[in-house]
């Protein structure tokens, strides 16, 4: 298993690789268009619907981005991170995701305004509950 910090390592990591400025981080490009050719270009469009959780405005990039995890842990560049074994781990799966959509560095990036509950959540495009658990903040 890959620990927490690896983890937030390899997200600052694709920030850098994919040159993420500030949010919203890009998931749906960034699935589509791998730089240095880390997998084949993936055709978001070929998604069935019940892929998609839309139990919330923001659920569906968090769908994009739980693909996009194991897509970066099935590759042969996450191989080389030795993020395999993440492919079968449904709990670090959806942690790796949250990192991805919340990078640390652009959360530690945002004014003391911007931290706020409703308006980080707006900047990053993710569900509440995903942001509480990314901050690990138990009662949003």
């Amino acid at each position: 298993m890959v620990d927490q910090q690896r983890l937030e390592q390899i997200t600052e990591d694709l920030v850098q690789l994919y040159e993420v400025h500030g949010p919203p981080v890009p998931i749906e490009s960034m699935l589509q268009r791998p730089p240095h050719e880390m997998w084949e270009e993936l055709d978001i469009n070929n998604l069935s619907g019940s892929f998609i959780s839309i139990g919330d405005r923001y659920a569906p990039r968090m769908s994009l981005a739980r693909l996009f995890a194991r897509q970066i842990a099935s590759s042969e560049w996450g191989s080389k991170q030795a993020l395999s074994s993440l492919v079968h781990d449904e709990e670090a799966i959806h942690a790796f995701a949250r990192m991805l959509v919340m990078p640390a560095s652009l959360i530690r990036s945002l004014s003391e305004g911007a931290r706020r509950r409703d308006t980080n959540k707006r900047l990053f495009n993710v569900p509440g509950a995903e942001r509480c658990q990314r901050l690990r903040k138990p009662a949003c």
